[in-house]
């Protein structure tokens, strides 16, 4: 089998649920994480591969909860964390957040998908839309009759779907208005040096789909450059064979939303930065103080809005206080882990935002080292960075 069982733990280390589909294994097999999470200290750096000497224990960090799953086999570390995240996905899309509260409020629910999800110890039913004919996501007026008549979610008849070659996508679906949305959405991870030059660039993008057509569609996505992209995974509708020939997504998509392609575009290729900082932070030799001044302005970003611009800077230990001027959004600075954090909000290009000020040092240190790194947070809507 794959995965014997799964445990749900939440932040502060407390079991709050465990489904088991062979025997029953002991809660103290969570020891073992528990001991890997003290020493992490932050729960992201938690390693999602334990061996312990009769398991191993597989895990992810969502949404302030861990999901620990239980084998017992040696398995692809990665099938079962993409069934993890399946997991997560599945109970945010059914419940519209992903909490402990939500679990707890909706237990027999969460049983019944998780019976459905693993047949066995492997994964059966992954797919939302399919879950959703089996097990029909709860609603006020489903919860009271239900509990007055002492029903249950369960449908009464398999989907059509799960007989089918296509099981992630129903029988018989009917649509008046035929629609079909198709959502780029890319991060971009860059450094760049104080003259402002790229010395790496990233692009992780994901294409989020919402189609509503009536029956069997077919239907063909084709990229202006391709050869763009590299290390792509799909959705199971898409044939593989096309796209390693033609470099052209072509599938039967699942009715309703699904994540299409996942993808990365490499630092080989031009990555353009949407906005341009200039920055000077200087410490004085003589007296304990500094100055620093940043201004952010727009570069490439196609007549788009920049959005949720945050600024993020690690000053060194010996400032003590700021004394700073925002002129665009506001700024704060704690003293305990020597965080500076501006949010600027949206950029308005016509007034540049501009921070400014003087630094209070500590009294004998020595001089720190000039231009500590600055993180920039930003959103853009509507716009690919890519091309």
């Amino acid at each position: 089998e794959m995965i014997h069982s799964l445990f749900l733990i939440n932040h502060s280390g407390d079991i709050f649920l465990e489904k088991h589909w062979k025997s029953v294994i002991s809660r103290s097999v969570c020891d073992y994480f528990f001991e890997a999470k003290e020493k992490a200290v932050d729960p992201e750096n938690v390693p999602p591969v334990l061996q312990t000497p009769h398991h191993y224990l597989i895990s992810i960090y969502r949404d302030k909860l861990f999901f620990l799953s239980v084998i017992q086999t040696e398995v692809p570390p990665l099938f079962v964390i993409e069934f993890l995240h399946r997991v997560a996905d599945t109970i945010q899309d059914y419940f519209g957040e992903c909490s402990e509260g939500i679990i707890k409020d909706n237990v027999v629910t969460v049983y019944e998908l998780l019976e459905e999800m693993l047949d066995n110890g492997f994964p059966l039913a992954t797919e939302s839309n399919v879950l959703k004919e089996m097990i029909r996501p709860p609603t006020i007026l489903r919860s009271v009759v239900n509990t007055l008549t002492g029903g249950s979610n369960v449908g009464d008849t398999l989907p059509t779907g799960q007989l089918s070659n296509i099981p992630w996508r129903r029988a018989g679906v009917k649509y008046t208005n035929n629609e079909a949305y198709f959502d780029v959405i890319e991060e971009i991870d860059v450094i760049l040096d104080k003259s402002g030059t790229t010395v790496f660039a990233e692009i992780q993008g994901v294409i989020e789909a919402c189609v509503k057509l009536t029956g069997m569609p077919d239907l063909t996505l084709s990229f202006m450059n391709p050869r763009l992209l590299d290390d792509v995974s799909f959705h199971p509708c898409v044939r593989f064979k096309r796209w390693e020939s033609e470099r052209v997504l072509s599938f039967i998509p699942p009715d309703g939303n699904f994540t299409l392609i996942n993808y990365h575009v490499s630092s080989q290729n031009l990555v353009a930065i949407p906005v341009y900082v200039k920055q000077n932070i200087s410490f004085f030799e003589t007296g304990p103080c500094g100055r620093l001044d940043i201004t952010i302005g727009p570069k490439q970003t196609m007549g788009k809005t920049v959005e949720a611009l945050m600024v993020t800077i690690h000053m060194p230990k010996a400032v003590l206080s700021v004394n700073l001027t925002a002129t665009q959004g506001n700024y704060t600075y704690d003293l305990a882990t020597k965080v500076l954090v501006w949010d600027i909000g949206k950029l308005n290009p016509q007034k540049l935002p501009n921070l400014r000020g003087s630094l209070s040092m500590q009294a004998g240190a020595p001089k720190p080292e000039d231009n500590p790194s600055l993180n920039i947070d930003l959103k853009i809507q509507q716009l690919a960075i890519s091309g």
